[in-house]
């Protein structure tokens, strides 16, 4: 890449270059139907002032905050760079030059030339030294971009690993309540806990998953909660919307999931969890409501999921999301909205 970059710099530098010294040339061709052998060595005089600017003062000087160094050294070279372009009548072709001169006057013509010569040598110095600061700005403002990606994918992969082991754990407890209490129905829960755990490992892996899929892994692990809970009368799913084309960060919902069904049964071992997932178009709305139950909570350790989750949010949908937690009438109530993008 970068090396391409490079090739694509080196070009547009010859084009241009190529651009700016025919213009002379086309000028005292048109006036004067020839060209002297000597303005090939005159237009070569611009580029020289662009490099030595472009190429080595800023880089070696002033990026490097060698500030009166440079100012310094700059001067010193523009004046010795002017006297000698009027010593070589730099930028006049030298016929046209002479007849100028016997037109005003050498008295006149001086002041002139020293103008010309000043203007257009500091123009193209100052330019070589301007592209090079707007380069550098450009590689200083995409170096940090692309540190800011590896940090936010760093962060995210931390995420995301901490977000793993404290599903496993909240599976692992339920199927462990069903083995305790020998219910028939532990063996369908390992294989749900197996269909879980294949998606984990083999899809969740990815930046982007299939909506279908990822609802599909909703299913499974309400159908293992169903399973564990003696009561799921009120626990209910609605999925409502055309999600066949659509894509989400896997291991989003699971979490808003999890917690309604570890907080969501009272002391009387009543159960109620609702899940909402309505997909209209690329706006994917999500709502759980549980009751807020007795079961105390595990201090240090409660709270990972959800904090886990919000920051994934933050980080993959910036401006594209929209999360609301509240409290009502003894239930716990997660809003969120995606735009999916």
């Amino acid at each position: 890449m970068k090396k391409s970059l490079k090739i694509k710099e080196f070009w547009i530098h010859i084009i241009a270059w190529v651009c700016i010294a025919t213009f002379p040339l086309f000028v005292s061709i048109s006036l004067f139907q020839e060209y002297e052998p000597g303005m090939f060595l005159r237009i070569s005089f611009p580029p020289l002032l662009f490099y030595m600017n472009y190429s080595l003062l800023v880089p070696k000087l002033l990026l490097k905050k060698k500030m009166v160094a440079y100012v310094g050294t700059s001067i010193l070279f523009l004046v010795f760079f002017i006297l000698l372009v009027n010593q070589v009548n730099f930028f006049f072709p030298v016929r046209g030059f002479g007849e100028i001169q016997n037109l005003l006057g050498e008295d006149q013509l001086r002041p002139i030339q020293y103008f010309s010569a000043t203007f257009i040598s500091l123009a193209f110095f100052l330019l070589g030294g301007l592209m090079k600061l707007i380069k550098d700005f450009y590689n200083r403002d995409k170096v940090q971009k692309e540190i800011e990606v590896q940090r936010a994918e760093t962060e995210l992969e931390f995420l995301k690993a901490q977000l793993n082991p404290h599903f496993l754990f909240n599976s692992l407890n339920s199927v462990y309540s069903l083995v305790r209490n020998q219910s028939k129905e532990a063996p369908e829960a390992v294989i749900t806990l197996s269909e879980l755990m294949r998606y984990m490992l083999y899809e969740a892996n990815q930046n982007k998953v299939s909506l279908e899929k990822e609802i599909e892994y909703i299913k499974n692990y309400v159908c293992l909660q169903r399973l564990r809970i003696s009561d799921s009368q009120n626990v209910k799913l609605l999925i409502k919307g055309d999600y066949s084309d659509k894509m989400i960060a896997p291991l989003l919902l699971i979490t808003f999931i999890e917690n309604a069904f570890k907080y969501g049964t009272d002391f009387k071992g009543k159960t109620k969890v609702e899940i909402k997932i309505e997909i209209n178009g690329d706006h994917l709305h999500f709502r759980t409501c549980n009751l807020i139950g007795l079961q105390r909570k595990d201090e240090p350790n409660s709270g990972i999921g959800l904090k886990n989750v919000e920051n994934r949010l933050d980080y993959l949908y910036p401006k594209a999301h929209a999360l609301d937690v509240q409290e009502f009438n003894g239930e716990y109530i997660v809003d969120l909205h995606i735009t999916l993008v």
